[in-house]
C-alpha cells in the first residue's frame, strides 16, 4: 500500500520551537488523518549540525565543490567526523522524542504499517531545519520502504500538458570538471538505451539557454562543480572553466523547460540545497541534490545505483533510497556518504516514473483510459481463460459442495414469510408415545396405535379438513375393526409408502392395505451427498418389483386434493413438466446450476423452503385428542400427521437450516414445506426455484471475470483495488441473493472465483512483466 505523509513546520525557530502538522493519507488522495503538535525549543541542534559539517568538510576527499575550494588534506579527520555524526544523530532523535511531539509520533505508528510504501514530504521554510539528516529519524528507519523529501511551503502545479517523447529525453550538462572525473557520469547516461541523451560539455551560457528553450526535456542532469554561497545560500553551477551561473540567471530558460514538461533535475554535484530552493520557486516537479559537498566516487556510485533502479521500474523515491543506502559500502573511505542524496519535491506534482516520462500526462476520459487496446485485450483474454478454467473445474463437480453451502447461506438469510394458513401439522412426540403406552395401547412397531389413529381421524373429520396426510408407515392390516372401514372410505385421507431402489439396495415399504392406490403417495426424499434435502421429488416411475406403486409424492397428492375444488387438475406439458392451472413446475436437469451430474430421474425441482421458524400451526396428538379444538384451525385445511419424537421412531432430516441432529427437521415438517411450496406457487404466485440455461450461466460467469479484469487493470493502487474488489464482491452477492428471492438460483461461487482469479492472474502477469522489464532495462544500463 502506498501512503503519503506530509510534515508541515509552521513559522518558528530552534530558539522558540516549531508548530508541526502531520497529514497521512493514500497516495493521490486527500489526507485521511491530520493532527497538530509541537517540537520544543532546541537551540543546540544547529550547533551540533555545524560541528558535524565542519568536521565533514575538513575531510577533503576530492569534492565536486567549486574548483577554487578544492583541497586535499593528508590529515585523517575520519574519526572526528564519525564522532560528531553520532552525537548529531543522538541529539536529533532525542529532540524528536519530546513529549510535545509524542501525539504525532503515536498517530504515525497507528496509521502506518511497516510494510507500507511511504512517501514523506517535509515542508519547511527554515533552511537549517531542511539540512538536518531526517533519514536518520528512528521512526522513519522502522519503515524499509519510506523515503523523505524536502519541500517549500509555497508551491503550485504547472497546468500545461506535456508533449510525450518516444524516449526519455535527458539534457546532460557536464560543467567544469577540474580535479574530478565526469566521464563516469557520461558513460552511465550513455548506457541508458531507452533514453536519448544530449551532452553539453563545458557549454557557453548561450548554448545552454538555447538547448533549454528548443526541446522538450524530461530530465535535466548536471555533473561538475557547484556550491551554495552568500548569506542567502544561493546556488551556483560552474558550466565551464571560466563561467558560473546562478539559477536566477537561467530563470526564463528553465521556466520554459518546466512548462514544456521537464520533470526531474539531478544535480550530481556539491552543496545543492541553494540550487533546490531557487528551482523550487520555478515549480519544478522533482529534484535530486546533494546536501553537502560530495566526493567524486560517491557521486558516480549514486548515479549508477539510482539509474539502475529508476530505469528498471522502481519509483523515484524507492530508487533514491536504495541508491543512498548502497553508498554505505563506501563509508569506510567516505564517512556519511549516505547522508548526502536528498529529494526535493513539489507536492502538487505526482512523483515521476521512468515509464511515465514517455507518456502524456493530460487528462483523458474514463472510457478511453479504461478501454485502450492493450488493457482491453489483457482483460478479455484473462477473463476468458479464467472462465474456461472455472467452468471446467465446475463441470467436474469440484465446486458443487461450495455452491451448495453458498445456496444454504442465502436460503437462511431470506426475510421471514410467516405461517402458511392452509396447513395444520399434528405431531407425535415422545410424550405422545408415553401416553399411548400408559393407556395400554399397542404400537406394533409404529408411532400411532390403531385406537389413537381411529380417534384422531374421527375427530378431524368432524371439522371437515380438505385433505389429511398420514405420514406414518402402516404396512400391516388394522386390528381395530372400526378402523378398517374408516381407512377405506375416508376419501380425503392420503396414506404413504416408500419406493424401493435396487441401486442403493433400499427395500421399499408397502402401503396401508386398507387405503386404495388412488389415495397413496410416496414419502421418498432426495438428499444430496452431504445428507441435506434441497430437492423436491413430485413424481417418479416406481420399479417393477417395488412394494410402493404410486407415481406421486404425498406432498403432490395433498396439493392435488386441495386444488381440486378450485377447478385445478394436474396435467403434463409436452416437455413432461407438471402443470397446475397456469403454473408449470420445471424439472431439474442433471446439470442444474450448482448441481453437476446428479440423478435427475423423476419430477424433481429445487425445494423453496418457506422462510419461517414454523411452517404452519402445530398441535400434538395428545393436545388434539384431549383438548377443545378451534374448528377454523382444521376446516378446509390440509392436516399432516407425522412423527416428531427423537427417542423411538425418529424421522429427522438435514436441511439448509441445519444438518446437526439438534437442528434437523422432522419429516412431517419437511412434507409441510413441500405442500406449501406447491400451493403457494399455484395460488399465491410465490416463485418456484429455477436455474438459468448453461449458456446464460457461462455468460454470467464470464461477465464477472471481465469485471475483475477491468478492475485489476484500472486500479494501480492496491488499497483502491482492494476497496473496489470488496464493493464488487458485495454487489455480486447481493445480485445472487436478490435473484434467489425472485426464484432464480444463479452461480455465486464460480462467478466469485472467476472474478478474483482474473484479478489475481492479471496482477501476477503484471508483476512478472515488471520484473522482466526491470531486468532488461538494468542489463541495458
Amino acid at each position: 500500500m502506498s501512503k503519503l505523509v506530509i510534515l508541515k513546520f509552521a513559522d518558528g525557530s530552534f530558539e522558540q520551537g516549531f508548530g508541526v502538522t502531520l497529514q497521512i493519507g493514500e497516495e493521490c488522495d486527500r489526507p485521511a488523518t491530520e493532527i497538530t503538535g509541537k517540537l520544543p525549543p532546541c537551540p543546540e541542534i544547529p550547533l551540533y549540525y555545524s560541528h558535524w559539517q565542519s568536521s565533514y568538510r575538513r575531510l577533503g576527499n576530492g569534492y565536486r565543490l567549486d574548483a577554487e575550494k578544492i583541497q586535499i588534506t593528508n590529515v585523517s579527520m575520519t574519526q572526528d567526523c564519525l564522532n560528531t555524526s553520532h552525537i548529531l544523530r543522538a541529539r536529533f532523535n532525542t529532540w524528536l522524542r519530546a513529549e510535545e511531539f509524542r501525539p504525532l509520533r503515536e498517530k504515525w505508528l497507528e496509521r502506518l504499517m511497516p510494510s507500507d510504501e511511504v512517501r514523506v514530504i517535509l515542508q519547511a521554510e527554515n533552511s537549517q531545519l531542511q539540512r538536518l539528516p531526517w533519514h536518520l529519524w528512528d521512526l522513519l528507519e522502522r519503515y524499509p520502504k519510506a523515503e523523505i523529501a524536502l519541500s517549500s511551503p509555497s508551491y503550485e502545479r504547472v497546468h500545461k500538458p506535456r508533449t510525450p517523447n518516444k524516449l526519455v529525453n535527458i539534457l546532460a550538462i557536464v560543467g567544469n570538471s577540474q580535479g574530478i572525473d565526469t566521464k563516469a557520469d557520461r558513460n552511465l547516461l550513455q548506457r541508458c538505451k531507452n533514453a536519448e541523451v544530449c551532452f553539453l560539455v563545458e557549454p557557453e551560457r548561450k548554448e545552454l539557454t538555447d538547448h533549454l528553450w528548443e526541446k522538450n526535456w524530461d530530465i535535466l542532469f548536471f555533473a561538475g562543480h557547484s556550491s551554495s554561497q552568500g548569506k542567502d545560500g544561493s546556488g551556483r553551477i560552474y558550466i565551464n572553466k571560466t563561467d558560473s551561473l546562478s539559477i536566477s540567471e537561467l530563470k526564463y530558460a528553465l521556466k520554459k523547460a518546466i512548462e514544456r514538461g521537464l520533470q526531474l533535475a539531478i544535480f550530481n554535484s556539491c552543496d545543492g540545497l541553494g540550487l533546490a530552493q531557487e528551482l523550487a520557486d520555478l515549480q519544478i516537479p522533482q529534484m535530486i541534490i546533494m546536501r553537502e559537498p560530495v566526493p567524486d566516487l560517491v557521486a558516480q556510485e549514486f548515479l549508477k545505483y539510482f539509474l539502475g533502479s529508476f530505469a528498471g521500474g522502481e519509483s523515484l523515491y524507492q530508487s533514491v533510497r536504495q541508491a543512498r543506502e548502497r553508498l554505505q559500502g563506501l563509508e569506510d573511505r567516505f564517512p556519511c556518504a549516505t547522508w548526502l542524496p536528498v529529494i526535493c519535491q513539489n507536492p502538487a506534482q505526482p512523483p515521476s516514473t521512468w515509464e511515465g516520462l514517455t507518456r502524456a500526462r493530460k487528462v483523458v476520459s474514463s472510457n478511453s483510459a479504461l478501454f485502450n487496446k492493450r488493457g482491453f485485450q489483457v482483460a478479455v483474454f484473462s477473463s476468458l481463460m479464467m472462465t474456461a478454467l472455472v467452468c471446467g473445474v465446475r463441470f467436474l463437480g469440484l465446486l458443487q459442495s461450495a455452491e451448495l453451502q453458498a445456496f444454504d447461506q442465502m436460503m437462511r438469510s431470506r426475510p421471514a414469510e410467516g405461517l402458511d394458513p392452509r396447513l395444520l401439522v399434528v405431531t407425535i412426540d415422545d410424550a405422545d408415545l408415553a401416553v399411548q403406552r400408559h393407556n395400554g395401547e399397542e404400537l406394533k412397531g409404529t408411532s400411532l396405535s390403531d385406537k389413537s389413529l381411529m380417534q384422531l381421524l374421527l375427530k378431524l373429520q368432524q371439522y371437515q379438513p380438505r385433505a389429511i396426510g398420514l405420514d406414518i408407515y402402516r404396512d400391516f392390516p388394522a386390528e381395530e375393526k372400526d378402523l378398517i372401514p374408516l381407512l377405506q372410505h375416508t376419501d380425503n385421507l392420503i396414506g404413504v409408502c416408500k419406493g424401493s431402489d435396487t441401486t442403493e439396495k433400499t427395500k421399499g415399504i408397502a402401503s396401508p392395505p386398507e387405503i386404495p392406490q388412488a389415495r397413496l403417495g410416496f414419502s421418498d426424499f432426495i438428499h444430496d451427498p452431504d445428507g441435506v434435502v434441497r430437492r423436491h421429488l413430485l413424481f417418479m416411475n416406481q420399479e417393477a418389483a417395488s412394494l410402493c406403486t404410486t407415481p406421486y409424492a404425498l406432498s403432490a397428492q395433498l396439493a392435488f386434493r386441495y386444488l381440486l375444488p378450485l377447478g385445478i387438475q394436474p396435467k403434463f406439458t409436452d416437455q413432461r413438466n407438471l402443470q397446475l392451472g397456469k403454473t408449470v413446475i420445471p424439472r431439474l436437469s442433471s446439470h442444474a446450476s450448482g448441481y453437476q451430474s446428479i440423478d435427475a430421474n423423476g419430477g424433481q425441482l429445487l425445494l423453496n423452503y418457506r422462510s419461517t421458524k414454523k411452517i404452519a400451526e402445530q398441535v400434538t396428538l395428545t393436545q388434539l385428542l384431549s383438548g377443545p379444538i378451534n374448528p377454523n384451525a382444521i376446516k378446509d385445511r390440509i392436516v399432516l400427521i407425522g412423527v416428531a419424537a427423537k427417542g423411538d421412531f425418529p424421522d429427522y432430516w438435514a436441511t439448509p437450516y441445519g444438518n446437526h441432529l439438534d437442528s434437523q427437521m422432522p419429516g412431517v415438517i419437511l412434507q409441510a414445506h413441500m405442500v406449501s411450496q406447491i400451493l403457494s406457487a399455484v395460488l399465491d404466485g410465490r416463485p418456484l426455484l429455477r436455474v438459468w440455461s448453461l449458456g446464460l450461466e457461462l455468460l454470467w460467469i464470464w461477465i464477472w471475470a471481465g469485471i475483475g479484469g477491468i478492475l485489476a487493470w484500472r486500479f494501480s493502487s492496491i488499497s483502491r483495488l482492494i476497496l473496489a474488489v470488496s464493493l464488487a464482491a458485495g454487489v455480486l452477492y447481493l445480485f445472487c441473493f436478490g435473484l434467489l428471492l425472485w426464484g432464480v438460483w444463479v452461480p455465486f461461487v464460480p462467478s466469485a472465483l472467476s472474478f478474483v482469479g482474473t484479478i489475481g492472474g492479471i496482477l501476477v502477469q503484471n508483476s512478472k512483466f515488471k520484473i522482466l522489464n526491470s531486468k532488461l532495462i538494468r542489463e541495458n544500463i
